[in-house]
């Protein structure tokens, strides 16, 4: 059964949002593997900090409908379709591995480039994913944090959501 990894971040109302959408989630896939949640700073624009995680779960579903899910499980919960890439948001669940899937079709890219970019992303897929490897780079998502700059890191680890 095809593995997959969902980015989940809110900073409007969040201390709701997250419990609801990891209910949500589980509703969809069953048992997830949940990373510690972090604080972050918002990233383009300024604002209210963000809760962000990282959630393993499996499907037989393809990437396409999980994505499409992803995106009604936000509306759900308040998110405007139109709203700006940097901005503040209820729920944002961005699919950003699905198997050792390469994907660049319209808005699903997968493996997605925040992954090596943001701290909020990588740092907790390589809590609950260490030892699995990237799709492009083939290299490992803890050798990824261990080799991230951290030099301008505003990130703090707070605790695992109990679902």
């Amino acid at each position: 059964m095809p593995t997959g990894f969902i980015s989940i971040g809110s900073n409007i109302d969040k201390e709701t949002h997250i419990p609801s959408s990891l209910n949500a989630l589980c509703k969809l896939f069953g048992e997830l593997k949940v990373s510690s949640i972090f604080e972050s700073e918002p990233v383009g624009f300024i604002g209210d900090s963000f809760y962000n995680l990282v959630v393993r779960f499996e499907s037989e579903l393809s990437a396409k409908e999980v994505a499409k899910l992803l995106k009604q499980i936000e509306l759900e919960h308040g998110r405007a379709r139109e709203s700006q890439k940097f901005s503040a948001r209820t729920l944002d669940l961005d699919l950003i591995l699905y198997d050792d899937q390469i994907i660049s079709d319209g808005r699903l890219q997968i493996p997605r480039d925040e992954i090596e970019r943001y701290a909020f992303v990588l740092e907790p897929l390589a809590e609950i994913a260490p030892n699995e490897t990237h799709p492009i780079s083939k290299h490992s998502y803890k050798d990824l944090w261990q080799n991230f700059d951290k030099r301008n890191l505003h990130q703090t680890k707070l605790k695992k959501p109990s679902l």
